[in-house]
């Protein structure tokens, strides 16, 4: 059986953890391939509020195998944190042996490097992830497989920091003594050995027994590392086609793709952003939308849906179809905004250019609503909210799927 994939299209936060929770409750396994634990997914589910950062959604469905896969980098720290909100894991969570791991000192090295760069700075979370997949790329990292044997891991990053003793003395990194940093991997290793696998050959295994399979991305596809508003980007392939690095799954493994969105858009951290609103409209989507970052609580940049953005990420990512997220979010504005067409350098055009800072949007502009909140059926919303929506399947090019009329699992008009 192939497995189906979530992926968000616009620059992340768009609720992926929502509809995931949602799915899971129909799957066999639910595995998340790329991204660390700068992601955050805040699932809501009858009125208590659960943070996720590594673990897939998929866990608060009982029945469900979570995986976190090859392609993700994870903070052992982090991710024991996280674990502990959660009882009888073991069977239930498999981690990638596979998968790289952010130590102390990959978020010091992401701190630094992005205090120095000042006014240009990228916007980080500052957890490490961008050194972490560096350190991946070229060939010096380190992975979780490594914690069964520690007193040789210790070795590795002992001999990685004299190799690298200028670098962290220009950045005032201290090395670890030997001590401290054989017993914070025994610590790890005490920890998350139980939970190692091959998770490439479960998934296969998986595949092949016909069980439901869900896969499920981190941040957005506008943050791409190679198709993304570069260099204000993640580390990752956050697309579809990340599923098949991040997991060790083939092309021809994907099933259905989903991909989700905001009924307006968001950003966290720098970098182009068009249709955001510096005024009155940003400061109402914000405070309506609890806009605020699930892994650092930073407010989010808010502005109008961005049509022609989302459309070029829906082709990208091969969508089936889109969830509309936060629809309720629009609630009470008299007129919403819809971005049709780029000005760039005086040239209207209706595609991703690759300066998005020269990007003005040509907005549409469509009559708003009074209340969406909790509705279930498409049929019960405003004559003008489902007019909003025929336009963005339109304008998208891509039918959609879902639609999301408050953060409970249960206020979803399934179509």
């Amino acid at each position: 059986m192939k497995a189906d994939l979530i992926v968000g299209i616009q620059w992340g936060d768009e609720g992926k953890g929502k509809i995931v929770d949602l799915l899971a409750q129909k799957y066999d396994v639910v595995a998340r391939y790329q991204g660390g634990h700068n992601a955050g997914h805040t699932i809501v589910v009858d009125g208590k509020t659960h943070a996720l950062h590594l673990i897939p959604s998929g866990i608060l469905n009982p029945k469900a195998v979570n995986i976190i896969g090859n392609g993700v980098v994870v903070s052992p720290e982090a991710l024991i944190k996280e674990m502990k909100q959660f009882d009888h894991l073991l069977g239930r969570l498999f981690l990638s042996e596979s998968a790289h791991m952010i130590l102390t000192f990959h978020t010091l090295i992401d701190q630094a490097k992005e205090i120095l760069r000042g006014e240009k700075a990228i916007g980080t979370t500052g957890r490490g992830i961008g050194p972490a997949y560096s350190e991946k790329i070229a060939r010096a990292g380190f992975r979780l497989g490594e914690l069964r044997n520690v007193p040789a891991l210790t070795e590795r990053i002992l001999e990685y920091f004299i190799q690298n003793k200028a670098i962290f003395d220009a950045l005032e990194i201290t090395l670890p003594s030997r001590e401290a940093l054989t017993a914070e991997l025994t610590g790890f290793a005490q920890e998350l050995v139980p939970f190692l696998a091959n998770t490439t050959q479960m998934a296969w295994k998986m595949m092949d027994e016909d069980k439901k399979i869900l896969l499920e991305g981190a941040q957005g596809t506008m943050l791409d590392i190679d198709h993304g508003t570069y260099p204000y980007v993640t580390s990752s392939s956050t697309i579809s086609a990340g599923a098949c690095t991040g997991l060790g799954i083939n092309p021809k493994d994907i099933g259905k793709v989903t991909g989700i969105v905001k009924a307006y858009c968001t950003r966290v951290g720098n970098g182009p952003f068009p249709t955001e609103d510096h005024g009155e409209i940003g400061e109402r989507l914000r405070a309506q939308g609890r806009e605020f970052g699930t892994t650092t609580g930073r407010p989010r940049r808010c502005g109008w849906f961005d049509a022609i953005a989302c459309r070029y990420a829906s082709r990208l990512n091969g969508c089936d179809d889109l969830s509309i997220m936060k629809l309720d979010v629009l609630d009470g504005f008299d007129e919403i905004k819809v971005c049709v067409a780029y000005e760039v350098n005086g040239e209207i055009i209706e595609h991703m250019p690759l300066d998005l800072e020269a990007a003005t949007p040509v907005y549409k502009t469509f009559a708003g609503w009074d209340k969406t909140e909790g509705v279930r059926r498409f049929e019960d919303l405003p004559a003008t909210a489902q007019t909003y929506l025929k336009a963005i399947e339109e304008l998208t090019q891509t039918k959609i799927g879902m639609i999301s009329t408050s953060p409970d699992r249960n206020d979803t008009i399934l179509l």
